[in-house]
C-alpha cells in the first residue's frame, strides 16, 4: 500500500501492468503474439510499412576529372579506386538489363491478355451466333407448330412432322436443352 500512496502523490498515472515475457519459438508464434498487442488497443491505427523504392544507381558522371592512364607507374591506391569504379560500372550495367528485361516481360504480358480477350471475344461472338441460330429455329418450329393447329390435317401429315421433330431434336446441342 506505500507503493499506492506514492505514485498518487507524484502526480504520475499508475504503471500498466507488466507483461510476462514470452519467447516466441516459432514463426507462428510471432506472429500470434504481434497480432495479440495489436488487438489489445484496437482504436489505435496499426503500422503498414510502405513499399521500400527500387535501388537506382547514381548516373555516370559527364566529366571524369581524373582519368587513369596506363602507365606502369601507377600508385597502389590508384588499384582499388580503379576496382570501384569498375564495379559501380558493373551494377550499373546490371541494373539497366534487369530494367530492360523486365520492360520485355511487361509487353509480352501485356499482349499476352490482349491476345487472351481477343479469343474470348471471338468464342462469345461464336456462340451468340450459335443461340440466335437456334432461337431463330424454335421460332420457325413454334410457327410451324401453330400453322398445324390451325390447319387441321391428316394424321399422316402430324407423323411426318413428329419425324423432322425429331430430326431437329437431333440437331439441337445437348448442352442448352438440359440433357447430357
Amino acid at each position: 500500500m506505500a507503493v499506492d500512496k506514492k505514485d498518487t502523490r507524484s502526480g504520475k498515472a499508475p504503471k500498466k501492468e507488466s507483461q510476462p515475457l514470452i519467447i516466441a519459438k516459432t514463426p507462428a508464434e510471432k506472429q500470434r503474439l504481434k497480432l495479440e498487442r495489436l488487438m489489445r488497443n484496437s482504436d489505435k491505427p496499426a503500422p503498414i510499412p510502405e513499399k521500400p523504392k527500387e535501388w537506382n544507381p547514381r548516373a555516370p558522371p559527364e566529366f571524369v576529372r581524373d582519368v587513369m592512364g596506363s602507365s606502369a607507374g601507377a600508385g597502389s591506391g590508384e588499384f582499388h579506386v580503379y576496382r570501384h569504379l569498375r564495379r559501380r560500372e558493373y551494377q550499373r550495367q546490371d541494373f539497366l538489363e534487369r530494367i530492360s528485361e523486365k520492360q520485355k516481360l511487361d509487353e509480352k504480358y501485356i499482349e499476352k491478355v490482349n491476345e487472351n480477350q481477343k479469343a474470348a471475344e471471338e468464342r462469345t461472338a461464336k456462340r451468340r451466333k450459335k443461340r440466335e441460330k437456334l432461337k431463330q429455329k424454335m421460332l420457325a418450329k413454334k410457327a410451324k407448330m401453330e400453322s398445324q393447329k390451325e390447319g387441321s390435317e391428316e394424321k399422316s401429315s402430324s407423323s411426318a412432322s413428329e419425324a423432322e421433330e425429331r430430326e431437329d431434336d437431333a440437331e439441337v446441342p445437348s448442352f442448352i436443352m438440359g440433357k447430357r
